[in-house]
């Protein structure tokens, strides 16, 4: 397996983007790319791009393709993959895996999804098929819900508070505030986060994240392919994996196992420990959700992540800062482009430049994305460690 790092990274702007269309947004990522890598369109050898929910936009099929053929990107291979909120994240992975491999020397990984314009009622059922839809979801079993449900559980065994897991929203668009491509801009006060509406209880609104728009790339290559290129400085992919759940009747509901499973290959295949970490993307769909990732990917024991949150641990200048991004709840989460924006974050935390919100020293980052749900654990999970 030969070294495999990323020459250039670009995303668009997320948010609430009626006037946006899905072509647009992703030739504006990609184009951006390209230009970071220092390639041209006939540079690229093959493409993997994340996407859901093509029924809200009448897209269903083969919308990279559109993307790239715009920008003259054709007569390559290029593979949709879907793995709910994870589908970019695993696009990643396969562009990772295929170069390192040496079955091409530069691949594009692409995140994909244009989320508004349709009826609510069209968007939620589109949504819900990320989980169990036969099973659970004809029991009345929502993302909100299950994320609610394991909020209460771990406040009962762990003594977790609405104060800690208001935290995490407080600190994460007050991150986003600082990145010109975030959703939410605006900073919130936890009286501001605990007195929004209530969605699925103890979760209120400003502890969710929100429907968005928007598309991310990266250009994987080797780094003698790299050299060749004006590019910047390159970021080595150190691991790239991705797990699977199982279907549990026992589930516990505090810990995704799936999740954890996988941060420890990643560990192992990196050669690091959790403690080598300078800073964390992670899938934060609700508040609760990045205290329990904290707790699976080793950053504090089991139970200790309100009070991580708490100490200001997470934030930028902490011991171990997550999502400097905003992540999902700041930054937002158009869901096929989630996990290559990850990487757009870190890889460009690691070149050290990302103003205000920069991560001082940092080194090593990681991404970790979920992708639906079902019988107590995650169905998809990847976990990708990135280093200068």
């Amino acid at each position: 397996m030969r070294e495999v790092v990323v020459a250039g990274v670009g995303m668009s702007e997320f948010g609430l983007l009626p006037d946006r269309t899905l072509r647009e947004m992703g030739e504006q990522a990609v184009f951006k790319a390209l230009v970071d890598a220092g390639m041209r369109p006939r540079d690229v050898q093959a493409s993997y791009y994340g996407y859901c929910l093509g029924k809200l936009n009448g897209q269903e099929c083969m919308p990279g393709h559109l993307v790239l053929h715009g920008l003259g990107i054709t007569s390559i291979p290029i593979i949709r993959i879907e793995s709910a909120c994870a589908s970019g994240s695993v696009a990643f992975r396969e562009a990772y895996r295929n170069v390192a491999a040496g079955l091409y020397d530069i691949v594009l990984a692409m995140g994909l999804e244009k989320m508004t314009g349709s009826p609510s009622a069209d968007i939620r059922r589109a949504m819900a098929g990320g989980a169990d839809n036969e099973l659970e979801g004809n029991l009345g079993i929502t993302f909100p819900g299950v994320f609610g449900l394991i909020a209460n559980r771990h406040m009962h065994d762990f003594g977790t508070t609405r104060e800690q897991m208001a935290l995490v929203s407080v600190k994460n668009r007050g991150n986003a505030a600082r990145n010109p491509l975030a959703q939410f801009r605006e900073p919130v006060t936890v009286e501001q986060v605990m007195s929004s509406r209530m969605i699925a209880r103890p979760l209120r609104l400003l502890e969710c994240s929100a429907l968005s728009d928007g598309c991310s790339a990266a250009i994987l290559t080797t780094p003698e392919q790299a050299r060749r290129f004006a590019a910047g400085k390159p970021v080595f992919v150190k691991a790239a994996v991705l797990g699977g759940g199982q279907l549990r009747d026992d589930a516990d509901l505090v810990s995704f196992p799936a999740s954890a499973r996988a941060a420890r290959e990643a560990y192992e295949a990196a050669g690091i420990g959790p403690e080598d970490v300078d800073l964390a993307e992670v899938h934060d769909c609700f508040s609760i959700a990045e205290i329990v990732h904290c707790e699976d990917l080793g950053f504090c024991a089991k139970g200790e992540g309100g009070k991580l949150v708490e100490s200001g641990a997470t934030r930028i200048g902490g011991r171990i800062p997550v999502n400097p991004s905003g992540g999902l709840i700041g930054k937002g989460h158009p869901l096929g482009a989630t996990g290559v924006a990850q990487v757009v974050e870190v890889v460009n935390q690691l070149r050290g430049r990302c103003g205000e919100r920069q991560v001082e020293g940092a080194a090593v980052g990681l991404t970790q994305t979920l992708g639906g749900f079902s019988h107590g654990d995650v169905l998809s999970v990847a976990v990708t460690v990135l280093a200068s």
